[in-house]
């Protein structure tokens, strides 16, 4: 696997929108966040622009992201929200110079796109986590903003969750891979689809129906993806939408459910994804994964 280099004090992160429209008052307490935390900040030429629910065109998401990717100066890309978009853009980027000059990059949600093209086709990490859109307005820190900097600095070898009445204790290791569920379930059978056999798979999803997540784990469990998984980390499923006739099932019902016939260790209610606290996570990292009844040790290698 590729490691980009840990950030030290005055390198230089990009601030790019490959998804949704973002305002500068929106992402002013991040910056001013990073500059604290010792960094410049550069800012995509287009971030600002707004083409009806994007950042701009998919041509001008794309310049962006491309020119953040070209210059040497830039020691991380740091997507400023998720929504939807990203896969618009991905056949505008060439990753030519990228492959001689790696570098962090950061999301979560719609971000999903990018950490499975980067461990698809470069075997490069990533960091899954917090994005600027969801700094604390008030300029304070919070867990997901401590997470984020320790993992940019390299100060991040492990992630704790409490116990949970749906784990399966157990212990094991593999690349960590995943990220939105629905974002793994669209990008199925492309070119962006991530490696998933022999690996501990994180899911996360906000505002879906019950029964598309069913939908979704059946697609994985049908398709053999369960079977060849070492882990599995549950994520947040928040604000799940039901219709008049109920589903019958949580979220995380359907999805133990899914795993039932699999041996794997499986650890629910990991605060990671649409939630409160947002833990960084170095995606394509090998990790081992420890979980008994006491709680739940995601250590990276």
């Amino acid at each position: 696997m590729i490691r980009p280099p840990y950030l030290k004090r005055r390198d230089t992160i990009g601030i790019v929108s490959t998804a949704r429209k973002v305002t500068e008052a929106e992402l002013a307490p991040a910056i001013k966040k990073f500059q604290e935390w010792g960094l410049k900040v550069a800012i995509g030429k287009n971030l600002f622009n707004e083409y009806n629910q994007f950042a701009g065109t998919d041509e001008e998401r794309a310049e962006d992201f491309q020119a953040m990717l070209d210059d040497p100066n830039i020691k991380a890309i740091v997507c400023a929200r998720g929504g939807y978009g990203t896969i618009r853009v991905m056949e505008e980027l060439s990753f030519f110079k990228f492959k001689k000059d790696s570098k962090w990059i950061v999301g979560y949600s719609d971000i999903t796109v990018l950490h499975s093209y980067m461990q698809k086709h470069f075997s490069c990490e990533t960091i899954h986590a917090t994005m600027p859109l969801n700094f604390p307005e008030d300029g304070s820190d919070n867990e997901s903003t401590v997470s984020l900097k320790a993992a940019l600095f390299g100060e991040l070898p492990v992630q704790n969750a409490a116990p949970h009445e749906f784990n399966r204790t157990g212990e094991t290791g593999g690349i960590l891979t995943g990220g939105n569920l629905s974002l793994i379930s669209s990008l199925r059978g492309t070119y962006l689809e991530a490696e998933m056999n022999g690996r501990i798979l994180f899911i996360e999803d906000v505002d879906e129906y019950l029964y598309h997540i069913d939908r979704m784990m059946m697609n994985l469990k049908t398709s053999g993806i369960l079977g060849g998984l070492k882990g599995m980390i549950v994520g947040g499923f928040s604000d799940m939408k039901d219709n008049t006739v109920p589903f019958g099932k949580t979220a995380y019902e359907i999805i133990k459910d899914a795993v039932d016939d699999f041996d794997f260790p499986v650890c629910f209610g990991f605060e990671a994804g649409h939630l409160p606290v947002n833990k960084a996570m170095y995606m394509g990292r090998p990790v081992k994964l420890t979980i008994t009844d006491e709680g739940v040790e995601l250590r990276f290698s």
